[in-house]
């Protein structure tokens, strides 16, 4: 009868620990989620005016942040200027361990990393060592991105440069397979954006293109650690964006914004040019996209920053 009692009791104190532990739990993701809506709240959130909308985050590349400032300060004016977040370069960049410190005292997030030698050290290479090396540079990526408390590695998976598809694109395919295992340990996202590199569509083609290729390709990645850094102006010259949202759907993470004029066959600034930014907006909300956009478009001083914001929340209000 002791025993059985001692069994009981010694169960009973078990359960009252794993109550304790999914309580305080809990009450961890609660005070976290209010802390994340007070921050919000202080940099004057727009409230959705469309019923169902999802919001999206304004951010911008980190680069973009000009003048004789500290990395605190740079912080410092971006929160106070009221954007969401900061996107930083890896490998190399900004000083990864003093932006996690202005991330701690500002309270601005920092949500992603740009791999930021994607272009001359490819993941399509014919050279097995050059491969190799595009591996260690996105392994280095996704560690700094888990480093700084971020979410996401953005990477051009090659160039068309480097052969055709049939033959470029298993070598890619292989890079991020190798990667996958330390992005899913750290839970960190690799996100492969559209660019001009002569993959998923033809350069030389007609203007309206689709996006399937791309979403093939992701695809084929066949890891939810995988998705598409969708970059909203980069290929209006071969396709209508909101087609493009729209077959993409949930494989899009996060968004880069440019604005892009067909007229003249240039970039233009953000809300300007033929983009059709009510279609985008209203594709977005079709496919239930919330997450982060971030401005890669020229930067400078304060009143520049604060008109690309101004311009993020007009052509992609909440």
């Amino acid at each position: 009868m002791a025993n059985g009692q001692n069994s009981r009791s010694s169960n009973s104190s078990r359960i009252t620990r794993r109550t304790m532990i999914r309580q305080t739990a809990a009450l961890g993701v609660a005070l976290g989620a209010a802390t994340w809506r007070d921050r919000r709240a202080t940099a004057g959130e727009v409230r959705s005016e469309r019923p169902g909308r999802k919001p999206i985050f304004k951010s911008l590349k980190f680069g973009m942040i000009k003048g004789n400032m500290s990395i605190l300060d740079k912080f410092k004016l971006v929160q106070d200027l009221g954007y969401d977040g900061v996107e930083l370069d890896s490998p190399g960049g900004q000083d990864k361990k003093q932006c996690l410190e202005a991330s701690r005292q500002t309270g601005l997030p920092i949500h992603g990393v740009v791999d930021s030698r994607h272009w001359s050290v490819r993941a399509t290479e014919a050279d097995p060592k050059r491969r190799a090396e595009c591996l260690n540079d996105l392994l280095t990526a996704i560690k700094e991105s888990h480093y700084c408390g971020a979410s996401s590695v953005l990477f051009v998976p090659g160039h068309g440069k480097d052969g055709p598809e049939n033959v470029i694109i298993p070598r890619s395919l292989e890079v991020i397979q190798q990667a996958l295992p330390t992005a899913a340990r750290l839970g960190i996202r690799i996100l492969i954006e559209n660019v001009w590199n002569q993959m998923f569509y033809d350069h030389d083609g007609p203007p309206e293109q689709s996006a399937g290729r791309y979403a093939t390709f992701i695809d084929a990645c066949n890891s939810p650690w995988v998705g598409a850094y969708y970059d909203i102006g980069n290929h209006h010259k071969y396709g209508q964006p909101q087609d493009w949202i729209r077959t993409l759907g949930k494989r899009i993470v996060k968004l880069d914004v440019k604005g892009f004029s067909r007229d003249g066959n240039k970039w233009s600034p953000i809300g300007e040019g033929t983009i059709d930014w009510p279609a985008v907006r209203l594709a977005l909300d079709e496919v239930g996209f919330t997450g982060w956009c971030t401005a890669e478009v020229g930067g400078g001083d304060r009143a520049r920053l604060a008109d690309i914001l101004a311009r993020l929340n007009r052509v992609l209000p909440n």
